[in-house]
């Protein structure tokens, strides 16, 4: 059922695209972290679950009217056009500055996560051993995860269809980014490239595995919250300090590899402590601002709460 918003809730529901969609672009941060600070992350799981046999039969028989009564199309229309409009837009300044500023840049994607993690952990009723040790769990995945290597994987189509799938289920996974996914498995230049040069067969291909991935893992998300609601926020916050192993900004490239496009990409970095310089408090800088961020966001969204 559609919940009753009006004109202004859907342009901020446009702008949390928006900002979801900056947070995918980079390989290391999710958009589903994002969504899990913007407080909308449990309804967006919700949503992908309306996608199911019922919604599909429905479509096929061509009752238009139930849908269009029913079916959370407004909410994931807002978001969507707010994912693409970044994707889109911004691809090249978040690629710009995470070239020319990439201590400033990381150190902000740091400050939301770590204030992000301060504040879902709000959300879980009581902490016990049984949390203490899924938070565990969650800080060790993804902390092997962000430290794997990129692969020189097949070209073929159905491994495409594999590489869609795994990245979407990544992309809506606070701290596992899906961008980051699509370099270890050897596709994050094709995809760009398939985009760039409107190769149709490849993003079709690519497409349709991110649609199977996402509305099967939606609905083992959706149990989970439903039933299992403290165990698997906890292994969610643990996803989003593991991924601190990869946005920590200080690091020195170890190994460099050529990927089949010619460009040259690290293979191996490590995680160094900074250099107090100007950068550093800059850096620092950016980092409060993060924070102040995710804050800032939380302030509105209780407020929002208790005038309704």
């Amino acid at each position: 059922m559609n919940k009753i918003r009006t004109l202004k809730d859907y342009v901020k529901i446009f702008f949390s695209g928006v900002l979801m969609g900056s947070s995918d672009i980079v390989p290391g941060v999710s958009g589903g972290t994002m969504a899990f600070i913007l407080g909308i992350y449990e309804e967006l799981i919700t949503s992908i679950k309306a996608v199911n046999k019922e919604f599909i039969t429905k479509l096929l028989k061509f009752q238009v009217k139930d849908l269009y009564n029913t079916f959370p199309w407004r909410f994931l229309l807002a978001l969507g056009l707010g994912i693409m409009t970044a994707i889109l837009s911004l691809s090249h300044s978040i690629e710009w500055v995470l070239k020319f500023h990439p201590i400033p840049t990381w150190s902000f994607f740091l400050g939301l996560i770590l204030a992000s993690v301060l504040i879902v952990s709000k959300r879980i009723s009581r902490w016990g051993y049984a949390e203490g040790i899924f938070l565990g769990l969650g800080v060790l995945f993804a902390y092997i995860i962000v430290g794997l290597t990129p692969a020189t994987t097949p070209d073929s189509l159905l491994f495409t269809f594999l590489a869609g799938a795994i990245a979407i289920c990544a992309m809506i996974l606070p701290g596992i980014s899906g961008s980051f996914i699509l370099v270890i498995m050897g596709k994050y230049a094709d995809i760009l490239s398939a985009v760039n040069n409107l190769d149709f067969a490849t993003l079709g291909v690519f497409l349709l595995g991110i649609t199977v991935g996402i509305t099967s893992f939606a609905r083992i998300l959706g149990y989970l919250f439903k039933n299992y609601h403290n165990y698997t926020i906890a292994i969610l916050i643990g996803f989003m300090l593991g991924s601190v192993r990869k946005i920590w900004p200080y690091k020195q490239v170890v190994q460099t590899t050529v990927d089949r496009h010619g460009e040259i990409i690290p293979l191996i970095e490590k995680n160094i402590m900074p250099i107090i310089n100007l950068t550093f408090y800059f850096g620092v800088f950016m980092f409060i601002v993060g924070m102040l961020l995710v804050v800032a966001i939380e302030k509105m969204s209780e407020r929002k709460k208790t005038i309704s």
